[in-house]
């Protein structure tokens, strides 16, 4: 048998309901620089799940400019989560405890920069939820679509033997494309946030949820 010991989860529209707010720091930011929030946001959308500092280099195709919006979206974001404007996804803290109490070791990922990554656990009260937080400066800089946080996870953690005994879950084409070339065996896609079912399978879910809450019965019946 091969238990997935290892749970790698997204936090925004997977395990955090935010409220389009990611969709509302970037308008902010851009408006900031100037820039029409409109001719951004197919774009944004389309990339939900990656490390925020890539989109911002691609749209903008310059080093200064891109740290410059990233800091405003940051600071934008931040702003919204001090404000009470996020909450945790129905069911998803009691999802990760039953995942815990069913002897995994759960990793909680984003693509926010880390300072944005401790507002939201501190606005949760999730500081000590799980036993891992990764953001994408923690694992070489390079978020979603790559496998590297996931990777980071099963370095850091010793919870698995192997990369088969993982299970990432996430919300976006990019988060299930991070799970199939990190090589988990299970890559679960939930909709409750940005992409559809269609979206999340053609990007390589082996499962789609309704919710995370979901998650820790699947993983006890594909452990059998």
């Amino acid at each position: 048998m091969t238990k997935l010991n290892l749970v790698v989860l997204d936090m925004a529209g997977t395990t955090v309901a935010d409220g389009g707010l990611v969709e509302q720091a970037f308008a902010a930011a851009a408006a900031r620089l100037g820039e029409d929030p409109a001719a951004m946001i197919d774009y944004v959308r389309a990339t939900m799940g990656e490390s925020k500092i890539s989109v911002f280099r691609h749209l903008f195709g310059d080093e200064t400019k891109a740290q410059a919006a990233n800091a405003a979206f940051e600071e934008a974001y931040g702003e919204l989560v001090d404000g009470g404007r996020i909450a945790p996804v129905p069911g998803a803290r009691e999802a990760v405890e039953e995942l815990r109490a069913q002897g995994r070791t759960v990793a909680l990922t984003t693509g926010f920069a880390r300072t944005t990554q401790d507002a939201i656990l501190a606005a949760l009260g999730w500081q000590d939820l799980v036993e891992l937080t990764l953001c994408p400066a923690d694992a070489g800089g390079r978020g979603r679509p790559y496998p590297d946080m996931v990777l980071a996870a099963f370095l850091r953690t010793g919870a698995v033997d192997g990369v088969q005994q993982i299970a990432v879950v996430g919300d976006t084409s990019y988060d299930m494309l991070s799970g199939v070339r990190s090589g988990a065996g299970v890559v679960a896609g939930v909709l409750t946030g940005a992409h559809d079912k269609q979206q999340l399978e053609t990007h390589g879910a082996t499962h789609v949820l309704g919710s995370v809450a979901e998650l820790p019965g699947l993983l006890a019946g594909a452990d059998r």
